[in-house]
């Protein structure tokens, strides 16, 4: 028999683990529970979120904009977050309420993940697994980035992208990832940001 609230125990420390490997100033686990606000701001969410999925809108706002208030990062309570999603640094995030993100993505601070249009339905984006997102970077509509995708710094993005794309440029272009390409060169490199 399970553990009553093991479940939510394992996937905090599942994203502990996530934020020391992908940040190499990390120092240890209780250093990055107490101190990261872009875990804070995941945990939040995750609150807000089932909020949300059980109709109760006005306390999940309510929720998601103490989270914005306490770490500078804004995730509508609506949008899907897959498992051991990073956020580092995070000050100027936001996320619509569409949005919908897969497992192992990882953003920095200044990134939107926004809309283009007031109509009803999908109008923020879906990134694949594994996708990286550097910062500044604006990706607007309901469009897709397909896994293991690269995003440069302060890129925009509005149209698809398949996966293993490198996305640079205002609008931002794609070209096909290189098989050797190191996600973390990528998003630091000078080629690769404007």
């Amino acid at each position: 028999m399970p553990i009553p609230g093991m479940h939510w125990v394992g996937r905090m420390r599942e994203d502990v683990a996530s934020a020391r490997l992908r940040d190499p100033a990390a120092r240890g686990g209780l250093e990055i529970a107490i101190l990261y606000p872009g875990l804070h701001a995941v945990w939040a969410h995750r609150v807000n979120h089932a909020l949300w999925r059980r109709g109760l809108r006005f306390p999940a706002r309510l929720g998601s904009q103490l989270a914005r208030w306490l770490t500078g990062i804004e995730i509508h309570p609506g949008a899907r977050i897959g498992r051991r999603f990073f956020i580092d640094h995070g000050m100027g995030v936001v996320i619509g309420e569409t949005a919908e993100i897969g497992d192992d993505v990882m953003i920095y601070h200044g990134v939107t993940l926004g809309g283009r249009t007031r109509d009803a339905g999908k109008r923020h984006p879906t990134l694949g697994d594994g996708v990286a997102v550097g910062a500044g970077a604006k990706i607007l509509g309901p469009v897709t980035v397909g896994a293991r995708s690269v995003i440069g710094a302060n890129a925009v993005v509005t149209k698809d992208a398949p996966a293993d794309s490198v996305l640079v440029g205002v609008p931002a272009k794609a070209r096909t990832r290189k098989p050797h390409d190191d996600t973390r060169a990528l998003l630091t490199a000078p080629d690769y940001s404007i």
